[in-house]
């Protein structure tokens, strides 16, 4: 069953698939977006088809603190718009530091900063997604 992973940001969205036995994340892409659901449908909804994805993860920003705040509500919206659009299991799933981590990944391959802007959202859905796999599994 292969498995999507989003990380939900203001502005764009990290998209990541699994393989189909769960194992492995990969990044696909990045989507840029204003917030606006109708905006992606169509590109969501060509990812689903073509990757014959049954369940959707979607990064959960919490404070350090396990509160949830503006951008985690933004998160929670986003999920259940996904669940109802789709038709889909969506899961919520603690995303706290991945950006960061995946920023440091980033900075130890000695990726400039152009190329990491171009690639961090989608290094974070990979890491976001991998995690689900990795506490599932």
């Amino acid at each position: 069953m292969k498995i999507l992973g989003l990380d939900v940001g203001e502005k764009t969205i990290g998209v990541a698939v699994s393989d189909e036995l769960g194992w492995t994340a990969q990044g696909i892409k990045t989507i840029r977006w204003t917030e606006e659901f109708h905006q992606v449908v169509d590109e969501l909804r060509q990812i689903i088809t073509q990757h014959q994805i049954k369940k959707v993860v979607v990064g959960h920003p919490k404070n350090m603190n396990g509160t949830i705040g503006e951008r985690g509500k933004a998160c929670e919206d986003f999920a259940g718009k996904m669940e109802e659009e789709f038709q889909l299991p969506v899961e919520l799933w603690d995303e706290r530091l991945t950006t960061m981590a995946a920023e440091r990944i980033l900075l130890s391959a000695d990726m400039s900063r152009a190329k990491r802007k171009k690639v961090i959202d989608k290094m974070a859905a990979v890491m976001i997604l991998q995690s689900y796999l990795d506490a599932k599994s």
